[in-house]
């Protein structure tokens, strides 16, 4: 039997009562909202509804979790967020792992809803619309629901279009998935029309234009054309594929790929022509100074750096905001830092010596000295052992008055003399926050504010994320170009990349080629969440994700006849030995299962349509 609040009913009566006799009440506005009708005969509000569904974007690829940790780029130093859900594995509809609001299915839906009210009001405003503000605004919203559906597909695969408003009047919400060639066919065309609407507009930084178009476009045909999407090619090397029975889902099922490369190769070719980027005019290697220098004003998208922004989710220190706070997310725990995404060897390794020969730890003479030499690349990606960084708080500056990486355990002199064990500041023995310590032996320096004076753990960074940059553009029409077999055109703009990077030119041809391209891609790309992806469509997951990911363990040995009381890194006073080490499996044991090409669509979007039918090996 139902009970009721006597007092509360008959308050709310007299309430009725006393307003009942006044008709202006009924008719106020409501001060902190505003009407959907005045959205749409006003510019200003248009276009503040406009910049809201750029929040979809979330905070770009800053976050404390960060997709890097679910491949062989990283790994997720802390317990308990559902990282190793995904890494070894274990995904499933009812508990697909960690995902991020950018990624998520509801999410999405609900920013694609968005997208197509603004497209509707916007096709025919009633606001004035002879300075072309409508037009604009309605090639962004076409933008962005071309990238909240490019977003679905690299995900899940195929899904049901989103090309107009859900309303009550509908006959049903369900809608089953279309095919993948369908989808992608869709985002195309929209973003051809975007393209067409902002041309020579919107230079603003953070908002869609021309070439964000054309560049995403490039993206999502790049992707369509790669292993994963042919389905004949993707069922040779999978049987959770070859056994499905809904390839058309994930991929084409006819069709002729030479074409699909093609069409690949002129829609970054477009976008490269619209926007040149930083310094990839180059003929010959800078110096290798320079080049590390450019790397990380690239990344930081400063001093001529911003010129490789396409597209970017942006922040400022007026307005605080979690994406600018990637230094406290990954910086030492010796800093006062939480080390959330530490980098591992398998990533580190990959990078090249100076002359452009591999990295080898079976080579003593690199062994020995494993941190020179390397790509330049490397002192703008990552933090190592000795390498200099910012000054401690001022509680530590005691204990490291030079600012320098300590990922090892030294030999130091007492107070007596006796040699006893230090452990370094930024590891998990440390005696600053030993449990945000790294378990690699390295952590992140890209896209960390590089300033001496920005104290990572207590104040915010303006340095935007990179949701597409000119570099993936160019990378991508080298792909193109090596898949249709044109050699010559694709190690010229590759070299290009090379050369500014301070590297030697690449000389291969065929399958070395691909490989080299594909590590270049890696370095070049790192912690952009290019690898999530790129591992899956190559379909080389098996053999690099599904590695154990694994650290550096260092020695420092007092040289005989010399004593050190404060650690310094010093190869004058110290001989350093580097030895591997796997994770332990107790921390995360990496597996790679087919289906995790693909994450699962939830058991509760499932039931609420059950038109939706499974990705495979779900």
């Amino acid at each position: 039997m139902k009970k009721f609040n006597i007092k509360a009913i008959l308050i709310s009566l007299i309430s009725l009562s006393i307003w009942s006799c006044n008709d202006d009440f009924l008719n106020t506005v409501p001060l902190g909202e505003v009407s959907e009708s005045a959205v749409w005969t006003d510019a200003g509000l248009a276009e503040a509804f406009v910049t809201d569904i750029y929040g979809g974007l979330v905070w770009g690829g800053f976050n404390e979790q960060a997709l890097a940790s679910l491949t062989d780029e990283a790994i997720f130093t802390h317990p308990g967020r559902n990282i190793n859900t995904v890494t070894e594995a274990r995904s499933n509809p009812q508990n697909p792992g960690w995902i991020d609001d950018s990624r998520g299915w509801a999410n999405l839906y609900n920013r694609l809803r968005a997208a197509n009210i603004a497209i509707e009001n916007l096709s025919d405003p009633k606001f004035d619309n002879t300075s072309g503000i409508a037009d604009r605004l309605l090639g962004e919203a076409i933008f962005m629901r071309a990238y909240f559906h490019h977003q679905l597909l690299r995900n899940y695969g195929s899904f049901p279009i989103a090309d107009g408003m859900t309303t009550l009047s509908d006959d049903t919400f369900e809608k089953k998935r279309n095919t993948f060639e369908e989808c992608v066919d869709f985002i195309i065309n929209d973003l051809d029309r975007s393209a067409q609407l902002l041309e020579g507009l919107n230079l603003q930084r953070g908002r869609a234009n021309e070439v964000a178009a054309l560049a995403l476009k490039s993206r999502v045909l790049l992707y369509a054309a790669s292993d994963l999407h042919d389905m004949p090619t993707a069922s040779a090397k999978s049987s959770v594929i070859s056994g499905y029975e809904n390839k058309e889902l994930i991929g084409y099922t006819s069709g002729n790929r030479t074409e699909r490369w093609q069409k690949a190769k002129i829609a970054a070719k477009a976008a490269m022509d619209l926007q040149s980027g930083n310094m990839l005019n180059l003929s010959e290697p800078l110096d290798p100074q320079a080049a590390t220098d450019i790397y990380i004003n690239n990344s930081i998208s400063r001093n001529g750096g911003e010129n490789e922004m396409i597209f970017g989710r942006y922040y400022l220190n007026s307005k605080p905001e979690w994406g600018g706070r990637q230094g406290l997310f990954n910086g030492p725990n010796g800093y006062n830092n939480w080390a959330g995404n530490t980098p591992v060897s398998l990533l580190v390794d990959d990078y090249e010596m100076m002359d452009g020969s591999k990295f080898d730890w079976n080579n003593p003479e690199i062994a020995a000295k494993p941190y020179e030499n390397r790509d330049p690349r490397f002192y703008g990606t990552f933090l190592y052992e000795g390498a200099q960084w910012k000054p401690r708080s001022p509680a530590n500056q005691a204990r490291d008055p030079l600012g320098q990486i300590q990922t090892g355990s030294y030999e130091v002199t007492n107070a007596t003399g006796q040699k006893v064990t230090h452990f370094g500041l930024d590891t998990r023995n440390s005696p600053i926050e030993d449990w945000n310590g790294s378990y690699t032996g390295y952590y992140v320096r890209k896209f960390v504010e590089p300033d001496p004076s920005h104290v990572d753990q207590n104040t915010w960074q303006e340095i935007p994320w990179p949701a597409i940059r000119v570099t993936e553009v160019v990378l991508n029409y080298v792909e193109a170009c090596i898949e249709l077999g044109e050699y010559e055109e694709a190690k010229s703009y590759l070299n290009r990349i090379r050369y500014r990077a301070g590297m030697p030119a690449i000389t291969s041809t065929g399958d070395q080629l691909i490989a080299d391209y594909r590590n270049e891609r890696r370095v070049e790309m790192a912690f952009e969440e290019q690898r999530y992806y790129d591992t899956r469509r190559w379909m080389i997951a098996p053999e690099t994700l599904g590695r154990q990911a694994n650290g550096i363990q260092i020695r420092g040995t007092l040289k005989p006849g010399k004593s050190n009381v404060t650690y310094r890194y010093d190869t004058e006073l110290y001989d350093y030995s580097y030895s591997l080490i796997d994770i332990d499996p107790g921390k995360e044991n990496r597996l790679w299962l087919d289906k995790m090409y693909w994450m699962p669509i939830s058991f509760d979007e499932m039931n609420r349509n059950s038109l939706l039918i499974q990705n495979p090996g779900y």
